[in-house]
């Protein structure tokens, strides 16, 4: 009997996403919810409960409330691409290649928080450097980074996309989360494993769909030992054997004369770069991801197979 995937809110962005890369797929049965339906809470629930894995791609408190649905129910697990639970204990954080042993927790979880795009790539370059000793646990850690716009959802679609849209948006990039209290950064935080908040500055370019997130380091302040080819060599070391996260050589990187947001629009894998002159002082951190892809929905998919192989 194949297992029962319902996607909660398959009419959404990452939804629709998810159900593309589904598509085809034979060894699963995908149960679905007709658009004009999907505020039928009885009919949700009832498919909610009717699922060996479902994917929550829904609001934060939508999608606390689908929890809630199922919670007597243990035959259900559940995958939240919100930001609902990313950072609470009891869920496995579904970033497979975070640390050793993170897919073995995936794979054995009821739940799993599916990480956010901005922190996969932030995360994905910080915790290794922690973790070998190399980035100080108060280091005052900053992120830049620019997205492709529909990781904005259908709104920012359609502001981007739609001159005649009430509320426009005609810039080609813009800086957005002035505040710095944006709600990916207890994420950053936690999972990267660092004491103090760090101060994250993202934006939106006018491209459908890719990232860059960048870390700038000043060397003299990290552990011992840190310069550009030990940082590089930390993160080759930590993700060796890995497809889906590559770091790309030193040899390479040094030859590029850009870095293009876009390069892996459509793509589920993640690239990372360590940018600087040997013996310099500084050093900057890039990732490249595409932020529907790694970042959303090629992530859910990635946990929904490690589930099914539990």
């Amino acid at each position: 009997m194949k297992p029962k995937i319902f996607i909660d809110g398959e009419h959404g962005t990452t939804g629709l996403q998810i159900r593309t890369r589904m598509a085809g797929r034979d060894d699963v049965e995908l149960l679905s919810i007709p658009e004009a339906e999907r505020r039928n809470a009885q009919l949700r629930e009832e498919l909610l409960n009717s699922a060996d894995i479902a994917i929550l791609c829904l609001p934060d408190d939508a999608s606390r409330e689908a929890v809630a649905m199922v919670k007597g129910n243990e035959t259900v697990r559940i995958i939240d691409t919100s930001t609902a639970h990313r950072v609470a204990p009891d869920w496995a954080y579904g970033f497979a290649e975070m640390d050793k042993g993170q897919a073995d927790k995936i794979r054995a979880a009821r739940f799993v928080a599916n990480p956010g795009c901005y922190p996969t790539g932030a995360i994905g370059l910080l915790r290794p450097l922690r973790q070998a000793g190399l980035l100080p646990y108060s280091y005052p850690v900053s992120v830049n980074a620019v997205s492709g716009y529909t990781g904005g959802g259908k709104q920012m679609i359609a502001q981007m996309e739609d001159a005649n849209h009430p509320d426009a948006i005609s810039s080609p990039n813009f800086l957005y989360g002035l505040t710095l209290k944006h709600k990916h950064v207890p994420e950053m935080q936690t999972h990267g494993l660092l004491a103090r908040a760090p101060i994250f500055a993202p934006s939106v370019g006018r491209f459908p769909q890719g990232m860059i997130v960048q870390i700038p380091l000043f060397l003299e302040d990290l552990g011992t030992g840190a310069t550009l080819e030990s940082l590089h060599a930390a993160l080759t070391a930590h993700y060796a054997g890995q497809s889906i996260v590559t770091v790309v050589p030193l040899e390479e990187s040094a030859k590029m004369a850009r870095v293009d947001a876009v390069e892996l629009a459509g793509q589920d894998t993640m690239k990372l770069f360590v940018f600087g002159t040997p013996g310099g002082a500084q050093v900057n951190l890039v990732a490249l991801l595409d932020n529907l892809g790694k970042g959303a929905s090629g992530a859910a998919v990635q946990n929904m197979d490690l589930m099914l192989s539990a």
